[in-house]
């Protein structure tokens, strides 16, 4: 068994000029860091989560009095009545819970600012099910109802149902586009599908959306009659309907137009791993941090209708981005054959892992695979009288991408890197292991990202080793 290599050894003296960045192109009276201003303190709004689910809360309270109040005693001591009250109270549930899970993925810069774009998809993800499972509820309910006013079995009141109610054909279309949503989102399912296929599953759920609001509204016992419900129900689904519009089509469009990224150069810094290097304009107005991530959209036929989430490996600096890619799929095999002056669309910037998120002067950077890319742009950003220990992961050196960078960044710091090569199988991540690399890790923040099994032994180990659980930091970049 072959030991891993450890450098617990100060870096090196660094080389005059780093190998990508800054580019070529950039004169050297130029090369300075560039920073964005702060318009945002990470996770410093609070205020605006307790706001939201306050109002959260209130539309809540609001869908199920409609759906309560739309029940009358005779109603219920009817046959079937107390089904059909339940599937109305249930369907009412269920359009409310689309709702508030559209909004959760919406990218609310405000909220997205306080809690991170992960944390907001995880509570999508979580809430989705219930959603779906009223949905459900609903529609079986529904049907036992009418089959029992109707005394008719379960089956001829479907074909009842469908074909002889207005709306409910077309909602039942819609139901089952947000099913094929929900099936797809399942852990197993998402593994075994392309980024893609499930991105396009998931635009149907906007037209299931719709087909289930027109139903509501046309047929739905909480509304006909009753203009103030219908007027706060549209004005509920159409304000939802903005926010998305707003958020995740014009903000990005605005941003692109205004910023005009074009590809200005592709390098290679490792095996199968390149920079990507793009010029724009007036990028110190892109309120960026080391740490974050976009969703790119390269403007080539076979990519422009495709957006997938990069980290940035650098912070801004005199009018180019840089993100660092490893080939990992057709898309990101497809970006190391874009040609320089490729229009370049996006979307954020986006995520909380970033300088701001420190709760100490001293701080642990923790990267693995292509992770070590944001963690080399939230180097960057750390403030000069931050002390930095590094920890890098490749099975070979030359795996590390930027490790030259991390060299001359970290001697100008003073600070400490370490990188752990070898197979997998053969290193420990665990406290022990991370008191000996860093002897005083419980009284840093820990910064980690890479893969999904790294990040969790290396949180797993910084709690064991005395780290509080506020001062470990990490997203989780995964669809």
């Amino acid at each position: 068994m072959t030991a891993p290599h450890l450098s617990q050894q100060p870096p090196p003296k660094p080389p005059v000029r780093p190998r990508n960045w800054p580019p070529p192109s950039v004169p050297p009276s130029a090369r300075r860091v560039v920073r964005a201003p702060r318009r945002f303190p990470a996770r410093r709004c609070p205020f605006v989560v307790d706001a939201l689910a306050a109002a959260a809360g209130l539309g809540l309270g609001i869908s199920l009095a409609l759906g309560i109040s739309s029940q009358t005693a005779s109603a219920l001591q009817a046959p079937g009545g107390i089904a059909t009250a339940l599937g109305r109270v249930t369907g009412m549930l269920s359009g409310y819970a689309m709702v508030v899970v559209v909004l959760l993925s919406a990218r609310i810069p405000p909220l997205e600012r306080a809690l991170g774009q992960d944390r907001l998809i995880l509570w999508h993800r979580r809430l989705a099910p219930w959603g779906l499972h009223l949905l459900l509820a609903h529609a079986v309910l529904i049907t036992v109802g009418y089959a029992r006013a109707a005394k008719t079995g379960l089956l001829a009141e479907i074909g009842q149902l469908l074909w002889s109610y207005a709306g409910i054909l077309s909602a039942t279309v819609g139901s089952a586009l947000l099913l094929a949503a929900g099936v797809t989102s399942y852990r197993r399912a998402r593994h075994r599908m392309r980024y893609e296929t499930w991105w396009a599953v998931h635009l149907y759920t906007y037209l299931g959306l719709g087909l289930s609001f027109t139903h509501q509204i046309d047929t739905g016992a909480p509304f006909v009659g009753h203009p103030l419900a219908t007027a706060w129900w549209t004005s509920l689904w159409v304000s939802a309907l903005i926010v998305v519009l707003l958020f995740r089509v014009g903000l990005p469009l605005y941003r692109s137009v205004r910023h005009d990224l074009r590809v200005a150069q592709i390098a290679p810094v490792g095996p199968r791993t390149w920079s990507i290097v793009l010029s724009g304009r007036r990028l110190e107005k892109l309120p960026t941090a080391g740490g974050q991530f976009m969703m790119w959209r390269f403007l080539r036929r076979e990519l422009w209708w495709q957006a997938h989430p990069y980290s940035l490996s650098a912070t801004p600096q005199a009018g180019h981005l840089r993100i660092t890619v490893k080939e990992l799929g057709d898309h990101s095999t497809a970006l190391s054959c874009l040609t320089p002056g490729t229009r370049v669309a996006f979307e954020g910037p986006y995520g909380v892992f970033t300088a701001d998120a420190r709760r100490s002067r001293n701080v642990l950077l923790v990267g693995a695979g292509v992770g070590t890319t944001p963690i080399r742009a939230l180097l960057d950003d750390l403030p000069r009288d931050t002390h930095v220990v590094v920890l890098l992961r490749g099975r070979r050196s030359e795996d590390i991408a930027h490790l030259d960078e991390f060299e001359r960044l970290l001697a100008k710091r003073r600070g400490l890197l370490h990188t752990l090569t070898g197979p997998r199988d053969t290193l420990r991540l665990d406290a022990p292991s991370l008191h000996t690399l860093v002897p005083d890790i419980a009284g840093r923040d820990v910064f980690v990202c890479g893969p999904d099994e790294f990040t969790r032994r290396i949180v797993t180990a910084a709690r064991d080793a005395g780290v509080p659980a506020a001062h470990i930091h990490h997203e989780d970049f995964a669809f």
